[in-house]
């Protein structure tokens, strides 16, 4: 498929997305192009990747409006039938939409393609680093969670959990996701500096917070 047909899938589905906010479809085309620029260092199938990039999130604001469970699942079954609407190779659909059902990070799912690796990692890129700090708070706003919040203990992440404050939802999701549980080295490569960055801002949001800086 040429670039024509990327670009033209992307005005196709920008109408799937919220405007703003974290899962706009500013998060699909920077998780777009941090595939592009892992499989310059893999051997995939270049075009499954691509494609399974821009549609990963396609049923996220379904979720958010409770229309679908999960929109890994939710956006599965909608890319099969808009890849078959554009005619995308109908014997690359499945590996795809296996590629958009376990990309999310909630469900803990070991992918078992390399095509479905490069999303998970480019997925989880896009969560670590000066964007998904200010992804984080931008959320928060929205949904009037305090920034912090001292007396609110940390709890568990799990599947539509919704962190108590901001800080505490780092270390909920975030700050476990460490560069080793990355799937490709140039995804580890990128998370290192991404993760450090992250961390550091965390430690120093709770000195500034506590007075001691």
């Amino acid at each position: 498929m040429d670039e024509k047909f990327f670009e033209e899938l992307k005005e196709k589905i920008k109408p799937f997305f919220d405007k703003t906010g974290s899962h706009s479809f500013n998060h699909t085309q920077r998780v777009y192009n941090l595939c592009i620029k892992i499989i310059k260092t893999e051997k995939v199938d270049e075009e499954v990747v691509k494609v399974a990039a821009l549609l990963h999130d396609i049923a996220r604001r379904k979720q958010d409006k409770g229309e679908v469970e999960c929109h890994a699942e939710g956006g599965a079954e909608i890319s099969e039938m808009i890849l078959n609407e554009v005619g995308f190779p109908k014997e690359k659909i499945e590996n795809v939409c296996y590629a958009i059902k376990v990309h999310r990070y909630s469900r803990g799912e070991k992918p078992k393609t390399k095509e479905a690796a490069i999303i998970q990692d480019a997925d989880r890129l896009d969560a670590l680093g000066a964007i998904t700090i200010a992804r984080v708070f931008d959320y928060a706003g929205r949904k009037d969670r305090p920034m912090y919040d001292p007396k609110i203990k940390i709890g568990k992440y799990g599947h539509n959990i919704i962190s108590g404050t901001s800080i505490n939802h780092f270390y909920e999701k975030i700050l476990k996701i460490k560069p080793k549980t990355f799937h490709t080295k140039e995804a580890q490569k990128i998370a290192e500096k991404r993760y450090d960055f992250t961390r550091e801002f965390v430690d120093r949001f709770l000195k500034e917070w506590d007075g001691k800086l």
